[in-house]
């Protein structure tokens, strides 16, 4: 009988403990919890800087071997967002440089240097001059430069036959298929013998679309082989 009152005090302090922890668990403060098991396993490294994913230049997820250029570009997100051409942690164009516009924006590089040697946009769907000053720029480029492409809003309207050779003899397969409001991006180069592997396009599909009467933007990264002087 003696024992009936402590017993009762242990039962009571065994009770009330059980209590808190369960509550802990169900409201999801188990601090107290966490320092027990810390101190039952010893302390834990904290993960350091070193253990997060690392991103190399136009922020890939691999460093491109020597002798490649790094690069990413991401077309146009319907009317709103422009693209963005990056080559070697260098911002080509962007709506931040102010050089993009409705259409096909496209830059050339120099493919032995890096160099950037122009950047344009053409609006291919108002008026005739966009296609028309699209070949002025295009006729004249030379083996070994390289030609980045995005779309942004619509590139294809007043695409016609010359300009699609000119496409295809850089590389480009999608353009035979590029519609009103398609999401197009490309990467290709003067004197290329096959298709270029740098080539993304998504049709403009009213059942598929991300954005009301435009599909999703389109990305493309890796590194380009520098052409040998």
């Amino acid at each position: 009988m003696r024992l009936a009152g402590p017993l009762r005090i242990v039962v009571i302090l065994l009770t009330v403990g059980l209590t808190w922890i369960l509550g802990s668990l169900l409201l999801g403060q188990n601090s107290a919890l966490d320092r027990i098991q810390q101190l039952l396993n010893g302390p834990q490294e904290q993960p350091s800087a070193e253990t997060k994913p690392r991103k190399y230049k136009c922020g890939l997820p691999m460093q491109c071997p020597d002798k490649h250029f790094s690069f990413r570009i991401v077309s146009g997100a319907a009317n709103v967002i422009g693209p963005k051409f990056c080559m070697d942690d260098q911002v080509l164009m962007s709506s931040v440089k102010n050089n993009v516009g409705r259409g096909l924006n496209i830059a050339l590089v120099n493919g032995v240097t890096g160099d950037l040697m122009d950047t344009k946009f053409f609006d291919m769907w108002a008026g005739e001059n966009g296609i028309n000053d699209l070949l002025k720029f295009l006729r004249p480029i030379y083996e070994g430069t390289l030609v980045f492409v995005a779309s942004y809003d619509d590139p294809a309207t007043k695409m016609n036959e010359e300009a699609k050779r000119i496409f295809n003899e850089l590389g480009s397969k999608a353009i035979n298929v590029l519609g009103f409001r398609d999401s197009w991006v490309f990467v290709g180069a003067k004197g290329i013998e096959n298709k270029s592997p740098f080539e993304q396009h998504i049709k403009n599909d009213k059942n598929s679309n991300k954005y009301e009467g435009w599909p999703e933007a389109v990305e493309i990264e890796g590194c380009i082989p520098r052409k040998q002087a």
